[in-house]
């Protein structure tokens, strides 16, 4: 029996879900990266970044290459890459529309403190 696209959609979106894959794909975008260098940006054990790799690469996101004995890791495709930028597209209207709220809840609470401090008239 054949997997509903919005199941896969959630499969797809869950192994996205965790900080260093995110962060290792942010470092991905701008072509490959050793393993070394994500190690010195990230900044957490060798197992544990191997592990985050493993899963993206049985999902098909990053592909790696040996080069002597370096490991490269890069994007399978660029589709990430602009899944990435829409995410932080979307997340910055989201920030900017609380930015705006917590505005005026605090021009809200202003107003309120000026009226009371004046008292009835």
């Amino acid at each position: 029996m054949q997997v509903p696209l919005y199941q896969a959609k959630a499969e797809f979106f869950r192994m996205l879900g965790h900080p260093v894959r995110i962060r290792v794909l942010e470092l991905l975008q701008h072509g490959p990266v050793p393993v070394r260098d994500l190690l010195a940006d990230i900044d957490i054990e060798p197992s544990s970044l191997s592990q985050q790799l493993a899963v993206l690469r049985r999902a098909g996101i990053v592909v790696s290459v040996r080069e002597g004995s370096t490991v490269r890791y890069a994007l399978a495709g660029g589709d990430v890459a602009e899944l990435l930028r829409a995410a932080r597209r979307i997340l910055t209207e989201l920030l900017a529309g609380q930015s705006e709220l917590l505005a005026e809840l605090r021009q809200s609470d202003a107003s309120m403190a000026s009226v009371t401090r004046s008292g009835p008239g």
